[in-house]
């Protein structure tokens, strides 16, 4: 979402080479390119003007120390006002209250409010270890209910049945009840929206923010609209009594000003973004993280709890011991590294989250997670003897698995061949030769070339 304005950003560390110090002569002209590179992103102008005036403020005199270059003391103070325009420090979530906790989920039709509250449900499940029950008050879109009931099912929360004719608030009311009754831990609220924001809609939802009295009311935002997302944020934020937002679609490929806006506008914190479609797509939102990766740095803390939710730690130690004795290592396993990584959220996610000259890199060598799925598709096509002994694989073998595949015969030998690579490299690994390692990884992934 942030290649644009991260490259833009990169810029400015290569305009200011040879100064001493930071001047209002020297940085006027890299401060344009920051206030350019915000604008194209969508950010609010009142936020960007605000923004450029602390940056110049903070920056004009300060002296380059070390061995840093004026551009990236530049960056640092820019890196810092970040973090401060996107809240400073992490929200959490507040389930403070007796239960059961009462999170009202608010905001216009389309922007994900119905997934966002299984995505939420499934995270307080996981990570918070809470017992939740689903509730629909969206009585107006068609499906909307069962939507919901169906992303009960599958995150695996309860799910408070509506009947027919019920308005809103006989739901909210007799759902409470049944909260309670059951020892729920969280009760979370899907309310209905408008395409647009109408006084019948703002009405209803503070009807149930009186009648619920949530410890939480979540504005959920899609990110990908860009000034539209700060307006509507505004009106909601003059309606309800906000506590926090949840932004949808950071995967997308919009500009993003909206995670730069919307605190500013609404004076409430981002506490949750939206990454994925999957159900497990759903972070909570780290200012400092973010500011990282709109600078091109990474996120290397949020790729290691991604890999710690994805990654089955039982495979992972099997392989680790297959590593380790230098033995056995087969197809079952290389198509089992294409599963983790797929629970990671696949390779862009991956590259997503690792500093800019990694991701560069990764473009590169063309890593792909389509060339991932029918190199899947070419394994699954083997027999379990042929995972096991790849070696038996001779031309009539590789015409049948290329036609079961759909794929051509070259495929299934590129495949064979960095199978081959990936073996050497564990071998490698095992006799502690990190550096030839290194030299032999380009190719060992399937889409790297």
């Amino acid at each position: 979402m942030f290649d644009n304005l991260t490259s833009r950003l990169s810029g400015v560390i290569k305009t200011l080479r040879g100064e001493a110090r930071l001047t209002e002569t020297n940085i006027q002209e890299a401060l344009r390119e920051v206030r350019m590179a915000l604008l194209e992103a969508d950010v609010a102008l009142p936020v960007v003007k605000e923004f450029i005036a602390r940056i110049r403020e903070k920056a004009v005199g300060q002296e380059v120390m070390g061995s840093l270059s004026p551009g990236q003391a530049l960056v640092g103070v820019v890196h810092q006002e970040l973090i401060a325009i996107m809240g400073g420090e992490k929200a959490d979530i507040n389930l403070a209250t007796v239960p059961p906790a009462v999170i009202l989920m608010a905001g216009l039709q389309g922007v994900g409010k119905t997934t966002s509250s299984g995505k939420l449900a499934k995270w307080l499940m996981e990570q918070k270890k809470k017992k939740v029950l689903l509730v629909s008050c969206d009585t107006y879109r068609p499906a909307a209910i069962q939507q919901l009931e169906l992303l009960a099912k599958q995150t695996g929360a309860d799910f408070f049945p509506v009947q027919p004719g019920q308005r809103p608030k006989e739901i909210a009311i007799a759902a409470l009840d049944f909260a309670r009754r059951h020892f729920h831990d969280v009760m979370i609220v899907d309310t209905a929206g408008r395409l647009a924001i109408d006084e019948a809609m703002m009405e209803e939802i503070r009807e149930l923010e009186t009648l619920l009295k949530p410890i939480e009311t979540l504005f959920v935002v899609d990110a990908m609209q860009g000034q539209d997302a700060v307006n509507t944020a505004k009106a909601f934020a003059e309606a309800l009594p906000l506590t926090g937002v949840i932004l949808t679609k950071l995967d997308g490929d919009a500009r993003g000003g909206a995670a730069l806006s919307v605190l500013q506008v609404t004076g409430r914190p981002i506490k949750f973004a939206g990454v994925a479609e999957k159900l497990t797509g759903l972070e909570a939102f780290y200012p400092d993280r973010m500011a990282s990766r709109i600078l091109g740095m990474g996120d290397v803390l949020g790729l290691i709890e991604e890999a710690q939710r994805g990654v089955d730690q039982h495979e992972a130690e099997k392989l680790a011991k297959k590593i380790k004795s230098g033995k056995n290592f087969d197809l079952n396993d290389f198509k089992m590294q294409f599963q983790q990584m797929r629970n990671m959220g696949g390779m862009s996610a991956m590259m997503d989250k690792l500093p800019a000259q990694f991701t560069q890199a990764a473009q590169n060598v063309k890593m792909d997670d389509k060339v991932m799925a029918r190199t899947e598709g070419i394994i699954n096509a083997m027999t379990p003897r042929e995972r096991v002994k790849p070696e038996i694989l001779k031309a009539s073998r590789k015409r049948r698995i290329a036609a079961g595949a759909g794929v051509s015969v070259q495929e299934v030998n590129r495949l064979l061949a960095q199978f081959e690579q990936t073996q050497k490299m564990m071998k490698m690994m095992n006799k502690g030769g990190m550096a030839k390692m290194m030299r032999g990884m380009k190719g060992m992934i399937p889409g790297m070339r």
